[in-house]
């Protein structure tokens, strides 16, 4: 079985972070970075070498596979910023309603710019997601 190339690593997230070339980009990624802390009580990590984790979670699937994966996380990509709400946005329509301007995945959120959508709205995601995760909620 193959091994998860994405995993923790020892490198430093705020020297990551401030190699990020677009001004914007990077403001809206420290704020991320102290939001997350925040909210997760935890230190940032660095998973792999583009996202910014906090928390981990075992997994295993139907088939076997099993892995560690962060609670939540982001990650400054070049036309947007990513964040991770691993449990994913069913349930969330009354956040996703008034959050502002995004693109979802399965569990990645895709915001271009931090000014396009509701800070406190955000947080409230974050928390509701990171307390599923961490096993707080059903």
């Amino acid at each position: 079985m193959a091994e998860l190339k994405t995993r923790p690593t020892d490198a430093d997230v705020e020297q990551y972070l401030n190699s990020v070339t677009d001004e914007q980009k990077r403001r809206d990624s420290f704020t991320i970075l102290e939001l997350m802390k925040d909210v997760t009580k935890a230190e940032p990590k660095m998973w792999g070498d583009s996202i910014v984790g906090f928390g981990s979670y075992h997994y295993t699937y139907a088939s076997g596979r099993e892995g560690d994966w962060l609670i939540t996380g982001f990650a400054p990509r070049k036309r947007e910023l990513t964040l991770y709400i691993m449990d994913g946005f069913e349930g969330y329509d009354d956040l996703l309603a008034s959050l502002g301007k995004f693109k979802t995945g399965k569990s990645c959120l895709y915001v271009k710019r931090l000014e396009d959508i509701d800070l406190p709205t955000l947080r409230t995601l974050i928390e509701r997601s990171v307390a599923h995760m961490s096993g707080l909620t059903d």
